[in-house]
C-alpha cells in the first residue's frame, strides 16, 4: 500500500520552469506547502543545465528569425518586441530576486555579452542594415549598432576575422548589452530558496500517473527510482514543468486542453572549446541565417559562455535525433505519444514539413570534419584539434492543430492550463528558459484567478513594468533598465555588489566618443 501525502502544489520537475514558479508561489503564499517530484538525481539535469541549451538570453538582439523579411522589403519586427518584452520581465525579476537574497550569487548565473547578427553578401548585408534601421526606432533595441567596416569587424571579433577573405562582404548588427545565462546555476538558486523555505523535494522519483478526484484535486502517483517504493501525493494544484516530458504527463491527466497537441523531438549537438586563447578572442553571441530551407531552430550561433566560472566557445547547433522526448528519456516517447486526437495533426505535419526531414537526414550525415567545416564560416582558422562534440539536451517541438494543414510546427513556447486552473504545463523550446517569469506569471493568473487581483501588488514589486509593454512606455523602460543593470552588476562587465552597488569599469569608452569607421 502507498503512502498518501497532501500538499497544496506539486511541481514535477527541478528544471527552470518550476524553480521559477516554486518561488514566485513561496514569495506570494509563503503558507503554502510545495512539493516537487523530479525524476533524476539532481536539479536542472535536463534541458536547464548549461551544456544542454545555448545559454542566450533570448531577447531578439541577435535572433534573425525573430525578424524576418516581408514581400515588399521591409521588416517585421513584432515577434522581435514580443521576445524582448518577455526578456524585459525575466531581467526585472532577477533584479529583485538579487537584492531578496533570492538569487545571491548572480555572476554564477548571469554575465554580460554582446549579442551580434552576422551576415556575408550584398544581398544580406542590405537586410541587416534595414533591420537595424527598424528596430532602433523602438527604444527596446536603441542602441544597435550596424557594422561594415572590415577594420571594425576584426578589432570586435578578432576571432571570426584571423584568416578571412574580407573580399566578401560581411556586416553585423551589434548590442552591447546582451546577457550569457547559466540556467543550471540559476535553477539552483531558485529551488535552494524554496527548499530553505520549506519546499519538500523528491529526486529520484518518476510520476507515473495524474488522475482528478471529484473534489477537484489530483492524485499524483509517483515512485522512487532506487527502491521501487510507491506513494501518492494529492495536491489542489499540479504543474508540469518537465520539458519534452511535459506532454505524455498532460496527456495522462486527460485535460481537454492537451487534446490535438503533439511533439517532434530533435536532439542538439555543438563544437565546443575551453582554449584559453581562442575564447579569449571571441567575446559575443554571434548569430547567423538559417541554411537554405533550414527551420528557424537551425540557426548558427558562435557563443562565448562562462559555465562554472569558465569561459567556452560552442558553435552549432548541429541537429541530431532521437524519439526520446528526454535526454534520459526512453525510445517509446515518440510512439507512445500519438493518440487519436493528435494522429491527424501528426501527420498534417508529417506531410508539411518535408523540408525539416531532408535537413535532419542532411545534418546526421555530417561528420565532425564537415561540422568543423561549417564553423569555418564564422572562425576561418578553426582547427579540428582544438574543437570537440558535445551532445546537447532534447527539444520537443510543439505540434498543433491547423485547419488548413491539420496540424502545424511551432518554434516557441506554449502553456497549457485546464479550464479550472487546476493543472498547467509548459511545452515547447526556445526562447523557453528566457521566459520563464513571463510565463510562470501566465500561469499563476490563469490558475489563480480568484487571488490573482491580490497578488498584483506583490508582483508590480517584483516587476515593476508588470502589464505594460515597455516599447510603448521609454521613460518606464530606461528606469527599470537601469536599475537591473545597476543590480545585476551589468554594468560593462562589472561585478554585482552588495545591495546591488556596483563596482566601476574604465574600459567602457566614454559617452561622446566618436565612433569608428563603418558603424551606424
Amino acid at each position: 500500500m502507498s503512502d498518501i501525502t497532501k500538499t497544496d502544489v506539486v511541481l514535477v520537475g527541478a528544471g527552470i520552469m518550476s524553480a521559477t514558479l516554486g518561488a514566485l508561489l513561496r514569495l506570494l503564499e509563503p503558507d503554502w506547502s510545495i512539493t516537487l517530484v523530479e525524476r533524476l538525481d539532481a536539479a536542472a539535469a535536463e534541458s536547464s543545465d548549461p551544456w544542454n541549451n545555448a545559454g542566450t538570453g533570448h531577447s531578439a538582439l541577435c535572433e534573425l528569425n525573430y525578424t524576418p523579411q516581408n514581400p515588399d522589403g521591409s521588416v517585421e519586427i513584432a515577434k522581435a518586441v514580443h521576445v524582448n518584452e518577455q526578456f524585459q520581465v525575466t531581467r526585472q525579476f532577477w533584479a529583485y530576486a538579487h537584492r531578496n537574497a533570492i538569487l545571491p550569487d548572480v555572476r554564477s548565473f548571469l554575465n554580460p555579452v554582446p549579442h551580434v547578427s552576422f551576415v556575408h553578401g550584398a544581398q544580406h548585408i542590405d537586410y541587416l542594415r534595414r533591420r537595424r534601421d527598424t528596430l532602433v526606432r523602438n527604444p527596446l533595441f536603441a542602441t544597435m549598432e550596424f557594422i561594415d567596416g572590415a577594420d571594425e569587424f576584426s578589432r570586435r571579433l578578432p576571432l571570426m576575422a584571423t584568416g578571412r577573405d574580407f573580399s566578401e562582404p560581411v556586416a553585423l548588427n551589434w548590442t552591447q548589452d546582451g546577457t550569457d545565462v547559466d540556467f543550471g546555476s540559476l535553477t539552483r538558486q531558485l529551488l535552494g530558496y524554496g527548499t530553505e523555505r520549506g519546499m519538500t523535494t523528491l529526486f529520484g522519483h518518476d510520476v507515473r500517473d495524474l488522475h482528478k478526484e471529484s473534489d477537484g484535486s489530483w492524485t499524483v502517483k509517483v515512485v522512487n527510482r532506487r527502491t521501487s517504493l510507491k506513494r501518492k501525493l494529492s495536491a489542489k494544484f499540479v504543474f508540469v514543468g518537465a520539458g519534452g516530458g511535459a506532454l505524455p504527463l498532460l496527456q495522462k491527466a486527460g485535460i481537454d486542453e492537451a487534446k490535438g497537441f503533439g511533439g517532434f523531438p530533435v536532439s542538439g549537438q555543438w563544437l565546443r572549446t575551453g582554449d584559453a586563447a581562442l575564447a579569449a578572442a571571441h567575446q559575443a553571441k554571434v548569430y547567423g541565417l538559417p541554411p537554405l530551407g533550414a527551420p528557424p531552430m537551425s540557426v548558427p550561433h558562435l557563443d562565448a559562455r562562462v559555465i562554472n566560472g569558465r569561459s567556452w566557445l560552442l558553435f552549432g547547433p548541429f541537429a541530431g535525433w532521437s524519439p526520446k522526448f528526454l535526454k534520459e528519456g526512453k525510445v517509446t516517447d515518440l510512439p507512445l505519444s500519438v493518440r487519436p486526437n493528435n494522429l491527424a495533426s501528426m501527420i498534417g505535419v508529417g506531410l508539411t514539413e518535408l523540408g525539416l526531414v531532408k535537413y535532419l537526414v542532411g545534418q546526421l550525415a555530417l561528420s565532425e570534419a564537415d561540422r568543423v567545416d561549417t564553423l569555418r564560416e564564422f572562425a576561418p582558422s578553426a582547427k579540428d584539434s582544438d574543437w570537440e562534440l558535445d551532445i546537447a539536451g532534447q527539444r520537443v517541438q510543439v505540434i498543433r492543430r491547423d485547419p488548413k494543414k491539420l496540424g502545424v510546427l511551432e518554434f516557441g513556447t506554449t502553456v497549457l492550463a485546464a479550464a479550472d486552473g487546476s493543472i498547467a504545463g509548459l511545452l515547447g523550446a526556445s526562447p523557453g528558459a528566457s521566459t520563464a517569469v513571463p510565463a510562470m506569471i501566465e500561469v499563476l493568473e490563469r490558475c489563480f484567478s480568484d487571488r490573482y487581483r491580490g497578488w498584483e501588488p506583490r508582483l508590480k514589486e517584483m516587476v515593476p513594468s508588470l502589464g505594460v509593454k515597455l516599447s510603448e512606455n521609454p521613460d518606464l523602460f530606461h528606469e527599470v533598465w537601469a536599475y537591473g543593470t545597476k543590480v545585476l552588476g551589468l554594468e560593462s562587465g562589472t561585478d554585482a555588489g552588495r545591495d546591488g552597488e556596483a563596482v566601476g569599469s574604465d574600459s567602457a569608452p566614454a559617452i561622446g566618443d566618436p565612433e569608428p569607421a563603418g558603424v551606424v
